[in-house]
């Protein structure tokens, strides 16, 4: 496996937990910007946590992470449209697109289209 894949599985990994557990107070904020009910925050965490976990589970276990890959990719590219339709400042949509495109990167290399 290709170190470049191993190491944006584990940022993507460590991202989602540091944001999903040690900053959740601003997560809360974001999600009532956001209009969006307790409910749905509760369910895109318990995802996020999940796909992060099945990406970590993947460095030992290659065949679990291209659908978590997509999936996690799909949720970001979720947040960035939650970002645009509350029109924040740039900044705050750089961290879901960074990671919106290692999930692609990891996802592209799993399935073969970049060598690994």
């Amino acid at each position: 496996m290709n170190i470049a894949v191993v190491v944006a599985q584990l940022v993507i990994a460590l991202s989602v937990v540091i944001v999903w557990v040690f900053r959740f107070d601003n997560i809360v904020k974001e999600f009532k910007q956001y209009g969006l009910p307790d409910l749905v925050r509760t369910m895109v965490g318990a995802a996020k946590i999940a796909l992060a976990t099945l990406l970590v589970a993947g460095i030992w276990y290659p065949g679990l992470v291209l659908v978590p890959a997509l999936l996690m990719a799909f949720l970001m590219l979720c947040a960035q449209l939650a970002h645009i339709k509350v029109r924040n400042p740039w900044h705050k949509y750089v961290p879901s697109l960074l990671l919106l495109l290692l999930s692609l990167f990891v996802a592209a290399a799993h399935a073969g289209l970049i060598a690994n």
